[in-house]
């Protein structure tokens, strides 16, 4: 794709950075009687974006598994650009699914004709093409015969792929046979030894400083995509502080899980950690520990085929004033996940994610709900070996409508689980390097800082967007899409979109 520079009219470019200016509008509401009193607040903002896109190194956690081997496979096959046939022709390869490489925004009329824009072309991302990759996982296998494993891909793409891939072996992985499913026990041939968990939190961090050297690379994000641990139980004096935490791993605490070994690693290497998984991960203590190292920390859980369609739908249903009154979500899934999921204490995980991402639509509407009401909201995984890693869903909106009516939609959805996924493994990584590039300030403060290290603007590619206690929890789909677009906007100084087109809205003479 041909690079563009998109110079908006509120940005100055420098040899090295965007410098953008931003004015935002919004109201400070007091309730008194019913009675709502307005008080404007403007705010000035400044953004610096870098221009210079590092040459970047992923580490997944779970690099053997459905995920791991598609998202290789899929680097490889753009890099090298390899075509392979199937029974509907010749293809050739793509990164559909991803915002950051498939979709476009409006950044202005010419004339009488909307002007779109590839997002990549408004804001220098680094190329998916030059990612270098590497992780870890707990079984053995190399690459080409884990990708083949897998079931996910066309055959013949496997075969031009495998050449590629036959000497990528996973390192080995942390392993507590208490968070994964007991049915996992038959693939951990590739664990680090011992239950020392201060030891494999120094050996995680050793593997990260030498893959960052051996493969000379800029920066390192390290995203988990294994299998769903189950909750662990949060417990004061161990995961509520960064001193409590790190003194749990010391002392090899059981309710340290694996997932939390990785993210404390990634951050004490200054690396960004993305939770790609349901699983409570991203406690206080290691927030607080990633506050302190100013280390970005994503999550819970990719949000890729039903929690996205049911996201939007609910949307919809909310803000054209029908009143959802039961949401009942059925899948049933073949893959290594499925088979996971399949125990009780990983799915609970599961079902936590996936059950909490209509609340904040939901409680939009005051005139819908009143105070604690919520619709019915039921969600059941099984887990059907022969469906492979096509996971199909069925859900039931049951929604009250006028004068008492019902209106029922059932939809049955259809989606190659990895083939969703890994586009938005791939948003997380670039928008995750990205936020690293930005810094911003308001009109009050003296100097530029980050974003929050609990990077929720990215909520748009979670089920469970994680935030601060005092912050927003934001999971309709619409407005989370809006406010990625609006950052790209912003940083390269162009206005934000109101869609009133007032200037065709006035009468003809």
């Amino acid at each position: 794709m041909t690079s563009l520079k998109v110079v908006g009219p509120f940005a100055q470019h420098t040899k090295d950075e965007i410098i953008s200016t931003y004015e935002s509008q919004t109201c400070d509401v007091v309730e008194s009687n019913g009675i709502y009193t307005t008080t404007l607040k403007k705010n000035t903002y400044t953004f610096k974006t870098k221009t210079a896109a590092p040459k970047l190194g992923v580490m997944l956690v779970g690099l053997g598994g459905n995920n791991g081997t598609t998202f290789c496979a899929g680097i490889i096959a753009n890099k090298h650009n390899i075509t392979w046939n199937s029974k509907r022709g010749t293809h050739t390869p793509n990164y559909l699914g991803s915002i950051t490489q498939s979709s476009a925004t409006k950044i202005g009329i010419s004339k009488n004709k909307e002007i779109y824009v590839p997002l990549n072309q408004i804001l220098p991302l680094a190329n998916p093409n030059d990612i270098v990759l590497g992780g870890w996982d707990i079984s053995s296998t190399n690459l080409a015969d884990a990708m083949r494993r897998a079931e996910v891909l066309e055959y013949d793409l496997q075969t031009k792929c495998a050449p590629y891939m036959k000497n990528i072996v996973p390192l080995p992985g942390v392993y507590y046979e208490d968070f994964i499913a007991a049915n996992q026990k038959d693939r951990a041939d590739n664990v680090l030894p011992g239950k020392d968990k201060k030891a494999h939190l120094e050996a995680i961090r050793e593997h990260i400083r030498n893959f960052k050297k051996d493969n000379q690379v800029d920066k390192v994000i390290i995203m988990w995509t294994a299998n769903t641990e189950r909750y662990c139980k949060v417990t004061t004096g161990v995961h509520d502080t960064a001193a409590n935490l790190l003194k749990a791993i010391e002392e090899s605490h059981p309710e340290i899980s694996p997932s939390i070994i990785y993210a404390t690693a990634s951050v004490l290497e200054g690396c960004s950690f993305i939770n790609g998984s349901p699983q409570n991960t991203l406690v206080d203590g290691l927030i607080e520990l990633a506050s302190k190292n100013n280390v970005f920390v994503v999550g819970d859980d990719f949000k890729t085929g039903q929690t996205k369609l049911k996201t939007a739908l609910v949307d919809v249903l909310v803000g054209a004033g029908l009143k959802p009154i039961s949401i009942v979500s059925y899948n049933h899934l073949g893959n290594n996940d499925g088979k996971n999921l399949s125990s009780e204490s990983q799915f609970k995980s599961k079902q936590i994610s996936k059950s909490s991402c209509v609340d904040d639509i939901l409680a939009s509407n005051p005139t819908l709900y009143k105070e604690g009401e919520h619709p019915d909201h039921e969600i059941i995984i099984k887990y059907v070996p022969s469906a492979g890693d096509s996971k199909k869903a069925l859900d039931e909106y049951v929604s009250e409508i006028f004068l008492g009516g019902r209106q029922v939609w059932n939809i049955y959805n259809v989606c190659e689980d990895s083939l969703l996924a890994v586009p938005i493994i791939l948003d997380l990584i670039l928008l995750t390097e990205l936020a690293e590039r930005i810094e911003w300030k308001d009109q009050d403060d003296k100097e530029f800082h980050k974003f929050d290290v609990v990077l929720s603007l990215l909520g748009y590619l979670c089920k469970a967007p994680r935030t601060r206690e005092d912050v927003p929890v934001i999971n309709s789909l619409f407005r989370q899409r809006n406010a990625i677009e609006n950052l790209f906007k912003i940083c390269a100084g162009i206005p934000i979109e109101d869609n009133l087109l007032l200037e065709f809205r006035k009468p003809y003479l």
